[in-house]
């Protein structure tokens, strides 16, 4: 019997595009997951799009009374969650098929309790956008704070050897919060295929924000999540735009497309 895995999945007005990322994960070759979606009080139809799929035994639903933010749903996600392995996929991104069964292989075979994949972003409507993200091989906890490379859809990490994460309750950054609790206890290791996608500009995403709010998340990260001082937030934010700089240079990759839907 392979062990379960628990898919994390908060879901705020998504109800155009949640079926399909549920549906990428009933598509997975690994059968034994469950996910657990905690709907953050919706005002669109998200929940009467997922209640159908509800007949899978495997999807638990949970809605939140008001709206909390992102935060606070994952967390509640991960009290709720029964497996050794925990996954995150946001309610509009996607997974390749073997996504699950080849990430499981790929940290039992190498004994690692912590690991990525490499992915591929598409725009709102689905069509590719020709950029492929990857990262460093292995990164420990000062790289971490060096910058959040891995794509919170492919990430995966061991409960067992972990233990239970939750975070401090920041709008935004909430996925790097998580990881920079992970990697006190494992290191991040790279499977390097591209295993999922992720969308782009949808409204209301973390990408449609400009720069200058995303170095105000990046503080407030450090200050409050991470409790550090003032002066040790602020170099860990320049750290932060300097190896986002990075990372777009060296694992970043920009095809040309033609445009078209691409398909899973």
């Amino acid at each position: 019997m392979r062990a379960l895995v628990s898919i994390i999945m908060p879901s705020y007005n998504t109800g155009a595009f949640i079926a399909d990322s549920i549906r990428s994960v009933q598509a997975q070759t690994c059968p034994d997951w469950e996910l657990i979606i905690v709907d953050d009080c919706s005002t669109d139809d998200t929940e009467e799009v997922v209640r159908p799929f509800l007949s899978d035994r495997r999807i638990r639903l949970f809605r939140n009374e008001r709206n909390f933010g992102a935060a606070v749903s994952r967390n509640r996600a991960l009290r709720e969650a029964k497996g050794r392995w925990i996954a995150f996929l946001d309610s509009d991104d996607l997974w390749a098929p073997e996504k699950l069964e080849k990430q499981t292989a790929f940290m039992e075979s190498g004994g690692y309790a912590f690991s990525y994949t490499r992915y591929a972003e598409i725009d709102a409507e689905g069509n590719s956008t020709g950029v492929r993200v990857s990262g460093p091989r292995r990164i420990t906890r000062a790289g971490f704070f060096n910058y959040c490379w891995p794509g919170c859809l492919t990430v995966m990490y061991d409960r067992e050897a972990v233990g239970l994460v939750q975070t401090a309750d920041i709008k935004k950054n909430n996925d790097y919060a998580v990881w920079l609790k992970v990697c006190r206890k494992a290191d991040c290791h790279l499977l390097d295929e591209e295993l999922a996608l992720y969308r782009r500009g949808r409204a209301g995403s973390v990408s449609t924000h400009g720069v200058v709010s995303l170095i105000g998340w990046h503080y407030k990260l450090f200050r409050e999540a991470e409790g550090q001082s003032a002066a040790a937030a602020a170099f860990n934010t320049a750290r932060n735009v300097f190896f986002g700089a990075y990372k777009k240079l060296r694992y970043v990759r920009r095809e040309r497309t033609s445009g078209g839907a691409h398909e899973q």
